[in-house]
């Protein structure tokens, strides 16, 4: 009979066998990955070979310039801005180059003073305006790389009112020293329209000239750039139509206010182009990206029957889980595959930082239903020079490490799923590889499980039911001013197109009378006895 402590033995020995077996390292790029939780045996790696070579070729023709956004016939181009030489035109790679040295000389001009403020100051601040990812991804980037950014940045990115005004009272007296970057690539987004209407307005009640401290980021002739250009802007750089706003990270959208934190950007893309290198290679175990997608792939059994965790243990990546949430739900999250037949694809991102939640929702992840597979994401140097010690031979850096460990032991305790992706260092050019291996990840993926990644029909449907709403709202407060006396829901509802739509009636004139805009009169529970007037 085989003793316990030779059982033991012989189960150390073959999770030693496995992590040996399924621990990819690529010492070039500083990044290795553990996929020894997520059982990809070998037979069934070979199964998936059919997929990984269909991902590969698909890879390579959007790469070439194939349309990939049928919606709006487009090409998908994010992976030609880190590497110009690789563009289907000459004068796109020519434009991409023209770009970055716009965006390297506009900040180095603002950072050395040769550009000014109105006022003959230097700027001192920098004020973002955006949405999705003409503001996530600058967001992201700020919060790992600008721990002693060269200009504070500071972010509008909802049309929340008091949010807006929490921003702008920040800025206090050096609203005078802030250069305001508008990035939209329509300009007719509403979000980023209604924040820089709210900032245009605080300059004017401060006696400052918008324009001369305004940048606009956006498309070739859009409203916004028309508008730049009519009131003398102090620049405008170009968004290209084939880039998304979930991959437009290492373009202008995302450059520009990383070069005026003083962030390394040409690391920035060094690192992606590395990243893009190793992961256009065919070998499976060679190419990072095409191992990422084939974890997703066995968690959810190509369905999306898990929700992926991200846990980095590192402050600096707290931000990751929200920047993945758009890269990969709007990317993967289709009701339609690519054949138009209805498969409610998708892969759920949740996730913050450890250790901080292990002492939140781990309880459940160890405990919980197994509907989720870990990221940990773990940075080997602690970017500390002299570390306290808080224990004899042990500092900060070592518990974190010992809870990344400990936690995903506990994991593996009780069956949970998980990988372990480790960066040699936190810095601009392994962000960058960070970055362009998971939007190659989720480009692999889409094609193993039939989706178009480049397209968002979804968040269309969204905005166009928010513009039908606030219709309605114009329409109502019109009625009130015409009425001569107070009106009943269902009277109001019949005005506005008839039955089926007192709710929207309701839920409208409750929020306006909470901002003093109308009058409410009647029985707080009878829903049906209540009546409105126009104050």
């Amino acid at each position: 009979m085989t003793s316990p402590w030779r059982q033991q033995k012989e189960h150390r020995n073959m999770d030693w066998q496995s992590f040996s077996e399924r621990l990819y390292r690529f010492p070039q790029i500083g990044v290795s990955l553990d996929f020894s939780g997520m059982g990809m045996d070998d037979s069934w790696l070979a199964s998936m070979q059919p997929s990984v070579t269909q991902a590969l070729a698909e890879m390579a023709e959007l790469e070439r310039g194939a349309i990939a956004n049928i919606d709006e016939q487009r090409m998908v181009g994010h992976y030609w801005l880190r590497a110009p030489n690789i563009a289907p035109d000459p004068a796109l790679g020519q434009a991409i180059r023209r770009d970055l040295a716009h965006v390297t000389e506009f900040a180095s001009q603002i950072l050395s003073s040769e550009r000014k403020a109105p006022s003959g100051k230097p700027f001192a601040r920098v004020l973002l305006v955006g949405i999705g990812g003409s503001a996530l991804g600058p967001q992201f980037v700020s919060d790992a790389l600008s721990s002693v950014a060269s200009m504070p940045i500071a972010f509008l990115d909802n049309t929340d009112a008091e949010g807006i005004h929490r921003v702008l009272e920040g800025l206090g007296e050096e609203l005078a020293q802030t250069l305001v970057v508008v990035i939209s690539k329509s300009g007719g987004t509403a979000e980023t329209r209604n924040g820089m209407l709210e900032v245009r307005a605080r300059f004017a009640g401060a006696g400052l000239d918008f324009s001369s401290q305004a940048v606009a980021v956006t498309g070739i002739n859009s409203a916004l750039e028309k508008l730049a250009r009519q009131e003398g802007w102090l620049d405008i750089l170009p968004m290209y139509d084939w880039i998304g706003g979930r991959t437009s990270l290492f373009s202008a959208v995302g450059l520009l206010p990383a070069a005026l934190q003083g962030i390394d950007v040409n690391s920035m893309l060094q690192g992606a182009a590395e990243m893009d290198s190793q992961t256009r290679v065919a070998t499976l175990a060679e190419n990072p990206a095409l191992l990422l997608a084939l974890a997703w792939h066995r968690a959810g059994n190509g369905h999306a029957e898990r929700n992926m965790v991200i846990l980095p243990y590192r402050d600096r990546l707290g931000l990751f889980s929200r920047y993945l949430q758009q890269l990969v739900m709007e990317s993967l999250g289709k009701a339609l595959n690519r054949q138009g037949v209805v498969v409610h694809q998708g892969l759920t991102v949740y996730g913050n930082k450890g250790s901080t939640d292990q002492h939140a929702y781990v309880q459940q992840l160890r405990d919980g239903p197994a509907d989720f597979f870990v990221t940990f994401i773990e940075v080997l140097n602690d970017g500390v020079s002299e570390p306290l010690e808080v224990k004899p031979g042990i500092n900060t850096g070592d518990y974190l490490y010992g809870f990344l460990r400990g936690t995903r032991s506990a994991l593996n305790e009780s069956g949970r799923q998980s990988l372990v992706l480790t960066l040699d260092a936190l810095n601009a050019r392994s962000l960058g590889a960070l970055i362009a291996l998971y939007e190659r990840a989720v480009g692999f993926y889409a094609t193993m499980i039939d989706v178009n990644a480049y397209h968002q029909p979804g968040v269309e449907a969204g905005k166009k039911a928010a513009e039908e709403v606030l219709a309605m709202q114009v329409q109502l407060l019109h009625i009130l001013s015409q009425a001569d006396s107070r009106m009943s829901i269902r009277e109001l509802a019949d005005k506005l197109g008839g039955s089926g739509r007192e709710e929207e009636v309701y839920c409208l004139l409750r929020r306006l009378s909470a901002n003093g805009r109308v009058q409410l009169s009647g029985e707080p529970g009878a829903l049906a006895g209540i009546r409105a007037a126009i104050i």
